[in-house]
């Protein structure tokens, strides 16, 4: 398959990258700095652009399968509306390339639970930024899978347990690898359309 990361830069995005081509994926991935990416392989196509620019979106999405999302904020405490901004612009861009297929990285705490109200209270601004990113999704006709880890880790795992539309019982953590595995995974076995997931360790 032919896939377009968004966020490749990032800890999420570099395993979705790294795992994709292990897989024998092609990949774009659409990145702020390109120098950020020292992954060298053939399949591996790196665009230089901005994640709220449809017009650059919709350029570097021709001709390609499903698009992966894993765009976070650098600081979660600060006021931003750059998750609402770049679902707005992947999500046209998506339409006018003719692309349905989209998988996109949340946040756990957005389920109900008093550990998951804590969080939102303390990164209420990242909560409230998320939140209308998801709405967003939702609300463009796409396949869409919204992916909805807990604390994400460095460790050095792929399995995970995943409930659609609730958290997976007692999964406090995540590695960064098993999210990677799980969204593609849901892109290449064709699962949870219109889906809002839980994973967990």
């Amino acid at each position: 398959m032919k896939l377009v990361v968004i966020g490749a830069t990032g800890r999420t995005g570099r395993e979705v990258v790294e795992q994709a081509l292990a897989r024998g994926h092609q990949v774009t991935a659409f990145v702020r700095s390109p120098e950020g990416i020292k992954l060298k392989n053939e399949r591996l196509t790196v665009i230089k652009g901005n994640a709220m620019d449809e017009d650059q979106l919709a350029n570097a999405m021709q001709n390609h399968d499903a698009v992966v999302s894993t765009l976070g904020p650098r600081e979660v405490f600060k006021p931003t509306s750059m998750l609402h901004d770049s679902a707005f612009a992947i999500t046209g861009a998506m339409q006018r390339a003719g692309i349905k297929r989209l998988v996109v990285l949340s946040a756990a705490a957005h389920f109900p639970g008093i550990p998951n109200r804590i969080a939102s209270l303390i990164m209420r601004n990242h909560m409230r930024d998320s939140l209308a990113m998801e709405e967003v999704v939702q609300g463009n006709g796409l396949d869409w899978t919204i992916a909805r880890p807990p604390r994400l880790t460095q460790e050095n795992y792929l399995t995970y347990r995943n409930r659609e539309g609730a958290a997976p019982r007692m999964g406090f953590s995540l590695a960064r690898k098993a999210l990677a595995a799980f969204m593609l995974d849901a892109i290449e076995q064709k699962k949870h359309f219109q889906k809002i997931v839980g994973i967990a360790k």
